[in-house]
């Protein structure tokens, strides 16, 4: 099977919840196991609540998450046009924040790297961040619809 999707929607934390659950709906047609599911909606939930309030710093903007499916496997590239990171390296390091009076975990990128099989980080400062992220689905079996001639 193979498919696309791309949405877009104002940088709002309440707009976390619509990224979820598009990609849930999405992605039921490769027949995801509840803990691919998870994994999948976790990650797009990182990948926002970043956009949000890292990116545009509770300021109004654009968030646009892409997800195209072909065979079993799933990419997902989420971005937006917020003011960038400035070193990706350590914005990777567990427990890293640039937000520490909001009292952030600073666990987003290592959640995303633990529960997809590849992430790539695209940022430049005042030009945005784009974030890419793959998952190889392990397609449950079909179950026949009728057994019996």
């Amino acid at each position: 099977m193979n498919n696309y999707m791309t949405i877009r929607f104002k940088s709002l934390p309440e707009n976390e919840t619509l990224a979820r659950s598009c990609i849930a709906s999405f992605i039921l047609p490769m027949n995801p196991t509840l803990s691919e599911l998870a994994d999948v909606k976790t990650s797009v939930s990182e990948a926002v609540t970043n956009c949000v309030i890292h990116g545009y710093e509770g300021k109004e903007g654009t968030i646009e998450l892409t997800a195209i499916i072909e065979d079993d496997m799933l990419t997902l590239k989420i971005s937006d046009e917020g003011k960038g990171i400035p070193d990706i390296e350590q914005a990777k390091e567990p427990l890293y924040t640039s937000k520490p009076e909001l009292e952030r975990s600073g666990m987003g990128f290592t959640i995303m790297e633990s529960f997809m099989d590849s992430i790539s980080i695209i940022s430049s400062p005042s030009c945005g961040t784009t974030i890419i992220m793959t998952k190889r689905m392990a397609a449950a079996p079909q179950v026949s619809q009728c057994a019996c001639q």
